[in-house]
């Protein structure tokens, strides 16, 4: 008997064939033991058939364009580093972004693909898998693009040979990692809101598009290229994200209370994270394409907002903490600077005093805000520094139970009065930088009293180098811990000024120059 069979299939049947048909329902054992996640936090799927990706991407399609921006992306990458691409960039102080950028991010992108590849088994509709399993790959070339293309300063700068081994340990970073531990330790369905919404939406789009840009104004032609390579990733990333919303919001309506709950806190969340990313657009680039507070209402404000206005038809309401986002966005930058900079000699970056160009280019960005709380801050510690009395804050901060940042924000309505809350839980007290952190603390106490904050560990001789005695008579605390993070840089205080990475960056390039 003749068959019929079409030489070309259109996009919709390929995909069907491609995804859909290659599912099946289980026979001998039970759905709910298949997929034990599923009913976990109460969110109810009657058809996963209903799931639509917009994209209709199938595997075939998937290594071909991914190899295409493979190719393209490592030819750039080469080529920057054949030709010391980093001695091109605009000044020395540039690279302590990235110090931060490859001690934070790659990690990030990595477990992210542990979440997706998670989800790929345990989602019990065949759409969603495999996009979640596709996610999973983009996720970890992410991280291996990023590892690659910044590992050429590794071997010329202080403070950057070392991050694997500063991510689990190094004091700030606890904050990155506590959000992905937060999202990895959720069921299926709040990991989706927790990183297809929150760190795709919320957070990709302000590091990858203004950050980035400024990479490329900069001269960073290896960052710029993996952070366009993949920012193209991320547009499918926020669709998936946002589809599962819609989908999760059209199967019950009893679904409605829970998603509400979700988008509140990761938008939070996301925002706190983001606090590093406002200082390093501010104060991190010596060319600034635009400012924090410009960067976020053009890609929050604007952007993310349209995004509530589209789930408003399923009875989403915009997140109380965006009234309170508004008020921070003049403040988060400067009082994320001050405290790194006070925190210098104990970070694996140079902190520096703005000139008086970057001061007066920041009061024109923050014309409502900056000369009233901040240049005068700026201006006492130059004169410090000029007196040989550098300003160093040497105690230990409080630290926020859930975000785990240092209490260095101030009351929405007060920029002159840090906020402070506390919650008693289990006869043991908790702190909180925001009325934010402290509800969901209260949401979920049992998961937050785990958080492991590296201020508790060091008082608690958890941090200390291997083969110190805490008894001996001259035992230096903050030394050991020092030692313990691999933070020996000899006279290294901290400062750009007079540091090694501006010395050798001013002799390389001068050198090459002559060679010219």
């Amino acid at each position: 008997m003749d068959m019929q069979v079409k030489k070309k299939l259109g996009l919709k049947e390929k995909y069907a064939l491609m995804t859909r048909n290659l599912g099946w329902e289980p026979s001998y054992e039970k759905r709910e033991d298949v997929y034990p996640l599923l009913d976990y936090e109460g969110i109810k799927i009657h058809d996963w058939d209903k799931w639509e990706d917009p994209f209709r991407l199938t595997m075939d399609s998937y290594w071909k364009y991914q190899a295409e921006k493979e190719r393209k992306l490592y030819a750039i990458i080469d080529a920057f580093n054949q030709n010391n691409g980093h001695l091109n960039v605009t000044d020395a102080r540039y690279i302590n972004a990235m110090k931060i950028f490859l001690s934070a991010v790659p990690s990030l992108e990595y477990n992210a693909h542990r979440g997706f590849a998670r989800l790929g088994r345990h989602m019990g509709g065949v759409g969603p898998q495999v996009a979640c399993q596709m996610q999973a790959i983009d996720e970890i070339r992410h991280c291996q693009t990023q590892i690659h293309s910044i590992s050429n300063y590794n071997r010329f700068y202080n403070g950057i040979h070392d991050w694997k081994y500063m991510n689990d340990r190094l004091w700030y970073l606890s904050v990155p990692k506590s959000f992905f531990e937060d999202a990895c330790s959720c069921g299926p369905f709040e990991f989706i809101i927790a990183i297809g919404f929150s760190f795709e939406y919320v957070l990709t789009n302000l590091v990858f598009v203004p950050f980035v840009s400024g990479a490329a104004y900069n001269g960073d032609m290896g960052t710029m290229t993996f952070g366009f390579s993949a920012q193209s990733d991320e547009a499918r990333h926020m669709t998936l994200g946002l589809e599962v919303i819609k989908f999760m919001l059209e199967q019950d309506p009893a679904n409605l209370p829970i998603v509400q709950k979700w988008i509140d806190k990761w938008t939070w969340r996301g925002v706190r994270l983001l606090t590093i990313v406002a200082m390093m657009m501010d104060y991190m680039l010596p060319k600034r394409v635009m400012s924090w507070k410009e960067a976020w209402e053009i890609y929050f404000e604007q952007n993310g907002m349209s995004l509530f206005k589209d789930l408003a038809r399923y009875g989403i309401k915009v997140p109380d903490c965006v009234e309170q986002i508004k008020k921070e966005k003049d403040h988060l930058s400067h009082q994320a600077w001050t405290t790194f900079y006070a925190a210098a000699p104990m970070t694996n970056f140079h902190t520096w005093i703005p000139s008086d160009d970057e001061l007066d280019w920041l009061s024109s960005k923050y014309p409502d805000t900056f000369d009233k709380y901040y240049r005068p801050r700026f201006e006492f510690f130059r004169e410090q520094a000029e007196k040989g009395e550098r300003f160093v804050n040497p105690n230990l901060p409080q630290l926020c139970q859930v975000c785990q940042i240092p209490m260095l924000f101030t009351e929405p309505d007060d920029p002159t009065q840090i906020a402070y809350r506390q919650v008693e839980h289990a006869g043991e007290k908790y702190h909180f930088c925001s009325d934010h952190c402290q509800h969901i603390f209260e949401h979920e106490p049992e998961k937050y009293v785990e958080a492991w904050l590296p201020v508790h560990q060091i008082l608690q001789g958890n941090c200390f180098a291997k083969g110190d005695d805490p008894t001996a008579p001259d035992f230096n605390p903050i030394a050991s811990v020092m030692k313990w993070w691999h933070l020996e840089n000899g006279k290294d205080n901290g400062d750009f000024a007079g540091s090694e990475d501006e010395k050798n960056f001013a002799q390389w390039r001068g050198m090459a120059t002559s060679n010219t």
